[in-house]
Protein backbone atom coordinates (compact mmCIF):
# COMPACT_ATOMS: atom_id res chain seq x y z
CA UNK A 1 0.00 0.00 0.00
CA UNK A 2 1.10 3.12 -1.04
CA UNK A 3 0.39 5.96 2.38
CA UNK A 4 1.41 8.77 0.71
CA UNK A 5 -2.00 9.61 -0.11
CA UNK A 6 -3.00 9.13 3.55
CA UNK A 7 -0.33 11.76 4.46
CA UNK A 8 -1.32 15.09 6.15
CA UNK A 9 -4.75 14.62 7.44
CA UNK A 10 -5.09 14.81 11.62
CA UNK A 11 -4.04 11.47 12.49
CA UNK A 12 -7.25 10.53 13.58
CA UNK A 13 -8.88 10.95 10.38
CA UNK A 14 -5.94 8.47 8.67
CA UNK A 15 -6.40 6.16 11.28
CA UNK A 16 -10.33 5.70 10.97
CA UNK A 17 -9.71 5.09 6.79
CA UNK A 18 -7.51 2.55 7.60
CA UNK A 19 -9.51 0.94 10.01
CA UNK A 20 -12.31 1.03 8.18
CA UNK A 21 -11.43 -1.53 6.04
CA UNK A 22 -11.29 -4.33 8.53
CA UNK A 23 -14.57 -3.25 10.36
CA UNK A 24 -12.23 -1.76 13.29
CA UNK A 25 -13.45 1.35 15.10
CA UNK A 26 -10.33 1.37 17.91
CA UNK A 27 -9.39 4.56 16.35
CA UNK A 28 -8.27 6.82 19.34
CA UNK A 29 -6.56 2.99 20.91
CA UNK A 30 -4.27 2.97 17.20
CA UNK A 31 -3.79 6.94 17.68
CA UNK A 32 -1.95 6.37 20.88
CA UNK A 33 0.17 3.34 19.65
CA UNK A 34 1.10 5.81 16.71
CA UNK A 35 1.94 8.52 18.84
CA UNK A 36 3.59 6.64 21.66
CA UNK A 37 6.00 5.14 18.77
CA UNK A 38 5.88 8.94 17.38
CA UNK A 39 6.76 10.39 20.11
CA UNK A 40 9.72 8.37 21.38
CA UNK A 41 11.68 7.27 17.74
CA UNK A 42 9.65 8.49 14.39
CA UNK A 43 10.16 12.15 14.68
CA UNK A 44 13.70 11.55 15.19
CA UNK A 45 14.00 10.56 11.66
CA UNK A 46 12.23 12.78 10.23
CA UNK A 47 14.98 14.46 7.31
CA UNK A 48 14.57 17.60 5.53
CA UNK A 49 13.87 17.99 2.19
CA UNK A 50 16.64 18.84 0.13
CA UNK A 51 17.31 22.61 -0.39
CA UNK A 52 14.58 23.27 2.73
CA UNK A 53 16.65 24.42 5.31
CA UNK A 54 18.78 27.01 3.16
CA UNK A 55 15.38 28.33 2.31
CA UNK A 56 14.04 28.62 5.64
CA UNK A 57 17.38 30.61 6.99
CA UNK A 58 17.45 32.84 3.79
CA UNK A 59 13.72 34.07 4.24
CA UNK A 60 14.47 34.60 7.88
CA UNK A 61 17.74 36.43 7.72
CA UNK A 62 15.47 38.66 4.58
CA UNK A 63 13.32 39.50 7.87
CA UNK A 64 10.31 36.98 6.71
CA UNK A 65 8.19 35.84 9.44
CA UNK A 66 8.17 32.18 9.54
CA UNK A 67 5.20 30.42 11.17
CA UNK A 68 4.89 26.40 11.23
CA UNK A 69 1.09 25.35 10.74
CA UNK A 70 0.93 21.37 11.34
CA UNK A 71 -1.63 19.01 11.75
CA UNK A 72 1.19 16.70 13.86
CA UNK A 73 0.98 17.65 17.11
CA UNK A 74 2.57 20.63 18.57
CA UNK A 75 5.27 19.15 20.85
CA UNK A 76 6.04 16.64 18.09
CA UNK A 77 6.96 19.51 15.45
CA UNK A 78 8.85 21.90 18.17
CA UNK A 79 10.87 18.53 18.90
CA UNK A 80 11.36 17.79 15.25
CA UNK A 81 12.56 21.60 14.54
CA UNK A 82 14.56 21.17 17.72
CA UNK A 83 16.43 18.02 16.43
CA UNK A 84 17.07 19.91 13.29
CA UNK A 85 18.20 23.13 14.64
CA UNK A 86 15.73 24.87 12.75
CA UNK A 87 12.96 26.25 15.83
CA UNK A 88 15.09 29.91 15.97
CA UNK A 89 13.87 30.26 12.86
CA UNK A 90 10.18 30.44 13.04
CA UNK A 91 8.35 32.78 15.81
CA UNK A 92 5.70 30.32 16.27
CA UNK A 93 5.20 26.90 16.01
CA UNK A 94 1.54 25.94 15.61
CA UNK A 95 -0.14 22.56 15.58
CA UNK A 96 -2.86 19.74 17.54
CA UNK A 97 -3.00 20.02 20.67
CA UNK A 98 -4.92 18.01 22.72
CA UNK A 99 -8.78 18.77 23.09
CA UNK A 100 -8.30 22.89 21.44
CA UNK A 101 -10.30 21.73 18.01
CA UNK A 102 -7.00 22.49 16.03
CA UNK A 103 -6.44 19.15 14.19
CA UNK A 104 -7.99 20.29 10.83
CA UNK A 105 -6.61 23.24 8.89
CA UNK A 106 -8.97 25.58 8.74
CA UNK A 107 -9.20 25.92 12.54
CA UNK A 108 -5.64 25.73 12.71
CA UNK A 109 -5.02 28.94 10.65
CA UNK A 110 -7.72 30.87 12.10
CA UNK A 111 -6.64 30.18 15.54
CA UNK A 112 -3.16 31.62 14.14
CA UNK A 113 -4.03 34.63 12.95
CA UNK A 114 -6.25 35.34 16.12
CA UNK A 115 -3.52 34.25 18.55
CA UNK A 116 -0.57 36.73 16.21
CA UNK A 117 -2.85 39.58 15.03
CA UNK A 118 -2.51 39.17 11.36
CA UNK A 119 -4.18 39.67 8.38
CA UNK A 120 -5.01 36.63 6.24
CA UNK A 121 -4.40 39.10 3.35
CA UNK A 122 -1.11 39.86 4.58
CA UNK A 123 -0.12 35.69 4.46
CA UNK A 124 0.76 33.29 2.56
CA UNK A 125 0.21 29.45 3.47
CA UNK A 126 2.89 27.12 1.82
CA UNK A 127 1.52 23.45 1.77
CA UNK A 128 1.88 20.57 -0.15
CA UNK A 129 -1.67 18.65 0.36
CA UNK A 130 -5.04 20.02 -0.66
CA UNK A 131 -5.80 20.28 3.01
CA UNK A 132 -3.34 23.44 3.08
CA UNK A 133 -4.66 25.07 0.40
CA UNK A 134 -8.16 24.62 1.30
CA UNK A 135 -7.42 25.81 4.91
CA UNK A 136 -5.72 29.06 3.43
CA UNK A 137 -8.32 29.64 1.12
CA UNK A 138 -10.99 29.02 4.02
CA UNK A 139 -9.52 32.15 6.09
CA UNK A 140 -9.10 33.88 3.12
CA UNK A 141 -4.85 33.59 2.39
CA UNK A 142 -2.77 32.82 -0.40
CA UNK A 143 -1.94 29.59 -0.73
CA UNK A 144 1.20 28.00 -2.65
CA UNK A 145 1.64 24.25 -3.21
CA UNK A 146 4.55 22.95 -3.51
CA UNK A 147 5.55 19.52 -5.26
CA UNK A 148 8.61 18.57 -3.15
CA UNK A 149 6.31 17.01 -0.49
CA UNK A 150 3.23 14.01 -0.94
CA UNK A 151 0.79 15.63 -2.78
CA UNK A 152 1.22 16.44 -6.45
CA UNK A 153 0.04 18.90 -8.94
CA UNK A 154 -3.03 17.43 -10.11
CA UNK A 155 -4.03 17.39 -6.34
CA UNK A 156 -3.08 21.21 -4.96
CA UNK A 157 -4.50 22.39 -8.82
CA UNK A 158 -8.10 21.06 -8.06
CA UNK A 159 -7.51 22.65 -4.36
CA UNK A 160 -7.03 25.85 -5.93
CA UNK A 161 -3.55 26.57 -5.48
CA UNK A 162 -2.88 30.61 -6.14
CA UNK A 163 0.82 29.03 -7.02
CA UNK A 164 2.75 26.08 -7.30
CA UNK A 165 6.45 25.74 -6.77
CA UNK A 166 8.56 22.88 -7.73
CA UNK A 167 11.88 23.36 -5.64
CA UNK A 168 12.07 25.19 -2.25
CA UNK A 169 14.68 27.72 -3.51
CA UNK A 170 11.81 28.98 -5.31
CA UNK A 171 10.10 30.38 -2.43
CA UNK A 172 12.64 33.07 -2.16
CA UNK A 173 11.72 34.48 -4.72
CA UNK A 174 8.40 35.21 -3.71
CA UNK A 175 9.52 37.56 -0.70
CA UNK A 176 11.26 39.75 -3.21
Amino acid sequence: MDIRSIIGPPIEDVMRYLLSSFGDDRVAKAVDAYRADYGTRGLLLSELYPGIGETLVELHSQGIRLLLATSKRQTFAQRILDNHGLSDLFQGIYGSVPGAGLDHKPELLAHILQDTGLAAQNCLMVGDRKFDIVGAHANQMRAVGVLWGYGNREELELAGADLILVAPEELRSLSR
